[in-house]
């Protein structure tokens, strides 16, 4: 069994080394290694910045800083919004490697404008009494999970999940590394408590579609996390930021 490639410059090597096999010119040779190039600036790596496009709708993920849910875990809330990346469609995504594969790569992913707030879903709330209870939020508008930015290092916030797990939507136990432009099914595995235990088991994915909620006089697009069969509201473009600009 081959060792995964854990930085570009591995990932270079090894691509010139089997595409050298095929090579027959000078011309040749310059032009594969143009295209491992090109298809290296496009690797996703630790802690850049992406952008992820709900491919239904041409929308974009987003959240908003201090503008909170009205129903549910009345954390920050998310949606989607604008048909550009804007500022408050960017997130800083997180691995444990230099580049994501396909097969086995956990991420997070971080709102680049409210710094310290984690795209997941919270199983924990202070009940009437005070005292910390155990069920998921259910979204505005429907009966499926909510979905919320929140900062896990809260105290309160000890059940808050923000681990996804991706999969490249046309392709079943498709290999290689995340890319920018990639379509993938983002999906978070719920933690509920059994006999004093916590048991990961429910495995739920992130989906949009064109229901609305209201806060105040604005109205927004819901995001939610469901474990029902998986369709075009699930399909989500990951894209590669390489100029931030946030204002």
């Amino acid at each position: 069994m081959t060792n995964p490639i854990t930085n570009h410059f591995d990932y270079i090597s090894n691509e010139f080394y089997k595409r050298m096999k095929n090579v027959n010119s000078i011309n040749e040779l310059a032009k594969e290694f143009e295209d491992i190039v090109l298809e290296e600036s496009n690797l996703i790596r630790k802690e850049s910045i992406v952008a992820l496009k709900h491919i239904a709708t041409g929308k974009y993920l987003s959240s908003i800083s201090n503008l909170r849910y009205t129903t549910g875990s009345k954390s920050q809330l998310v949606f989607v919004g604008s048909s550009e990346p804007d500022p408050n469609s960017l997130w800083k995504i997180s691995f444990g490697s230099e580049l994501a594969t396909y097969t086995d790569t956990f991420i997070t992913l971080q709102h680049v404008k409210t710094n310290n707030m984690f795209l997941g879903i919270n199983h924990g709330y202070i009940n009437d009494y005070g005292y910390y209870g155990f069920c998921y939020s259910k979204s505005p508008s429907n009966n499926h999970t909510e979905v919320s930015c929140d900062n896990s290092n809260d105290y309160r916030n000890g059940y808050w999940l923000n681990n996804w797990k991706f999969n490249y939507s046309k392709v079943v136990d498709h290999q290689g590394y995340l890319k920018s432009n990639d379509i993938v099914n983002l999906s978070i595995t719920k933690c509920n408590i059994n006999d004093g235990r916590f048991q990961d088991n429910q495995v739920e994915f992130l989906r949009s579609h064109d229901i609305q909620f209201a806060i105040g006089n604005d109205t927004f697009q819901e995001v939610v996390c469901h474990d029902e069969r998986l369709g075009g509201n699930d399909e989500w473009c990951i894209e590669l930021i390489h100029e931030v600009k946030i204002f």
